[in-house]
């Protein structure tokens, strides 16, 4: 349930190296910003350019002159990153993505296709391939009480070790507007959270998260 491979595509994503041997995809988030800064130099410059310190841009990017980027960063081809976007540093933002309209992004790895178009806050988190987060929508990476976060589910809980975890968002998962997702979040691939969701532990792959205690599985019709 918890294997990266059973809630991301790695193949849609530069960071996947930083994924091998890993036990659980949230032991990824403390490595990102020396994962950039390893693999910043090495990228094709026919296809990247750095713009400021340790940030990387593909030249087909699209980034607003209001945009703000911190590094360590890379932006993927084809990508946009709207007006106001606040990028913290330690982001991996992958191609075709939509960074948008006063959205924040920290210590982030996006793969292909995510969209968090529109005031969304993501922090400490790994959103995989073309997922999307609502207006609104928001990753929280840090509980009230500042203690360690686990990942809770009807097994037990497991101890991530980490202060700062927020949400690990499987492929093709639609966050609907105005949702929260609580630190140790797991959405799993190809699910959807109603609007004004307030989200906490695992959801399983293909269902649809309408309330606390009342989750659903997605009936596919071939």
């Amino acid at each position: 349930m918890f294997a990266t491979n059973e809630l991301i595509d790695l193949s849609h994503t530069i960071a996947a190296p930083l994924f091998e041997g890993k036990n659980y995809p949230w032991e990824v988030l403390p490595l990102i910003k020396d994962f950039i800064l390893k693999i910043g130099p090495t990228l094709d410059p026919e296809v990247y350019e750095k713009r400021g310190e340790d940030v990387w841009v593909a030249k087909s990017a699209v980034i607003f002159d209001s945009a703000y980027i911190k590094g360590p960063a890379i932006i993927g081809p084809e990508t946009e990153v709207r007006h106001c976007a606040f990028i913290r540093g330690n982001a991996i933002v992958g191609t075709h993505c939509v960074v948008g309209n006063s959205t924040e992004l920290k210590n982030v790895i996006l793969c292909d296709n995510v969209q968090v178009p529109h005031y969304n806050y993501v922090g400490d988190s790994v959103l995989g391939y073309k997922a999307h987060l609502g207006a609104g929508s928001i990753t929280s990476n840090v509980k009230s009480d500042k203690k360690l976060v686990n990942v809770h589910y009807e097994g037990g809980d497991i101890e991530t070790g980490l202060k700062k975890f927020a949400a690990i968002v499987g492929d093709n998962v639609e966050v609907g507007c105005g949702s929260v997702l609580n630190p140790g979040t797991v959405v799993g691939r190809g699910s959807r959270v109603y609007p004004l969701s307030m989200v906490r532990g695992v959801i399983p792959e293909n269902s649809i998260y309408k309330k606390a205690g009342e989750v659903v599985t997605i009936i596919i019709e071939n």
